[in-house]
């Protein structure tokens, strides 16, 4: 709450505790008779309605701060702090026309998955008359092709094959049968813009698959109806530089007109994390990391992640690092194994550029995985650049952001999960009445009670 919005409450409480005495005194005996309220308690309600409207509306935007600081200071104006962020609370899914096409992504070799996958491939089919896409590897399987139901349907999906096909503008919506690979592979799909995406909880984790599959018809009619919360996943734009390529060092990247570079033909958006490990070598990583340009320090240890929120749950929550909410704008930047105990995980803005090379003095090389996949040896003199994209993996929600966070630490992590340490009745007593008792005292009185 700003200064002069709380001054004025506390002016406008001040105010009311006045009048309502004033009247107390004045009408004496009237304030209680038959047919009125009392007065104290009609007090007490006009004071609680007051106090709402100074309550700041729920958000999970940081509130705007202050721009002056104290009588001289404030911040200086300019073109770059004029910044338009919506509220990510008040984020919801809209389709400005009927969506058509549907990619289903299943869950490989699981038998369990097969049932779920086909009931719901034949009800978008037959009940809302979409394109169901699925990966040409599907239709291969053996199991689902002795399926009677799916030999039904099986000619009227359409196929794609991953590395060769662009599904960019082709698809309309996903959904995900299975654990979290589900969805990182819809992301590694969609280099760039992604379509909406609902992600069933077949799997064995399910930390980003928030529904279940029970009553599917109903979760999905609502959301073809534009029924839903949306969680905007940010992922990592990772271009690699290398040394015998020095093409990128003669010309300047142009920016596209939403303010990202053009998609190099070496860069990659990922999800969850960047990981650059020491590899099969049986030395210590040497990786030095620079901020915008800066050099920050020296990793010395197995290596190091680079992870979205959303990737802070997965392997930099098994590095040591804090769990941060998706819809906070930031970077993760996590130590394996440091050789140092000082060096901890560490948090940078969301809008920086974080550079990643083999240091001079390393007596290896390093690899770098990008979401568990495309591991690729980071040699001397090569860099990798790391920063936010544009492009943010739209998942919808089940319930709404918070909600549904909050479930998958306890579901699928069991976030903070201990019995309930049992309370002593005498210390509650104590804790109650404000005594100052002592336990030795309390044991006195009941032997005196014996």
């Amino acid at each position: 709450m700003r200064e002069e919005d709380l001054q004025l409450a506390l002016q406008m409480v001040a105010s009311t505790s006045v009048s309502s005495s004033l009247e107390e005194e004045n009408d004496g005996a009237a304030a209680t008779s038959p047919g009125n309220s009392p007065k104290p308690l009609r007090r007490v309600l006009d004071l609680s309605e007051r106090r709402k409207q100074f309550r700041r509306t729920r958000s999970l935007n940081a509130p705007s701060p202050v721009q002056q600081f104290g009588p001289c200071g404030r911040i200086m104006k300019n073109s770059a702090m004029v910044m338009q962020i919506q509220d990510p609370a008040s984020q919801r899914l809209t389709w400005y026309k009927p969506p058509l096409t549907v990619l289903v992504i299943k869950k490989v070799s699981d038998a369990s998955v097969l049932a779920p996958f086909v009931y719901l491939v034949d009800w978008l089919l037959q009940e809302k008359n979409m394109v169901v896409w699925v990966e040409s590897a599907v239709l291969e399987d053996v199991q689902l092709n002795e399926n009677v139901r799916f030999k039904a349907i099986r000619d009227k999906l359409v196929t794609f094959k991953d590395g060769r096909d662009d599904l960019t503008d082709r698809i309309d919506f996903i959904v995900c049968l299975g654990g979290d690979g589900t969805l990182l592979y819809a992301s590694l799909l969609f280099q760039q813009s992604v379509p909406p995406v609902m992600a069933f909880h077949l799997g064995s984790l399910g930390f980003l698959t928030p529904f279940r599959f029970d009553n599917f018809e109903e979760q999905l009619t609502s959301v073809l109806e534009g029924h839903a919360a949306l969680t905007l996943r940010s992922r990592l734009r990772c271009v690699m530089h290398r040394r015998s390529d020095r093409k990128h060092e003669a010309k300047t990247l142009e920016a596209d007109l939403d303010g990202e570079a053009r998609p190099a033909a070496n860069s990659i958006l990922v999800l969850n994390e960047v990981v650059i490990d020491r590899g099969p070598s049986p030395y210590l990583s040497n990786i030095d990391l620079f901020l915008d340009g800066k050099y920050i320090t020296s990793v010395q240890g197995d290596g190091l992640i680079v992870s979205t929120p959303t990737g802070s749950t997965a392997y930099a929550a098994a590095a040591g690092a804090s769990m941060i909410h998706p819809s906070v704008p930031a970077i993760m930047v996590t130590p394996i194994c440091p050789h140092s105990l000082s060096f901890r995980p560490i948090v940078v803005p969301a809008g920086v550029e974080l550079k990643i090379s083999v240091s001079p003095e390393s007596r290896n090389t390093s690899w770098v995985s990008f979401d568990g996949r495309n591991r690729q040896e980071l040699f001397h003199g090569d860099s990798l650049r790391v920063t936010t994209s544009i492009y943010p993996v739209p998942c919808i929600c089940a319930q709404d952001q918070i909600s549904d966070w909050f479930a998958s630490l306890a579901d699928g992590l069991h976030w903070n999960v201990r019995k309930r340490q049992k309370c002593l009745d005498e210390l509650s007593d104590l804790t109650a009445s404000g005594s100052e008792d002592t336990l030795d005292e309390i044991e006195n009185m009941k032997l005196y009670d014996v």
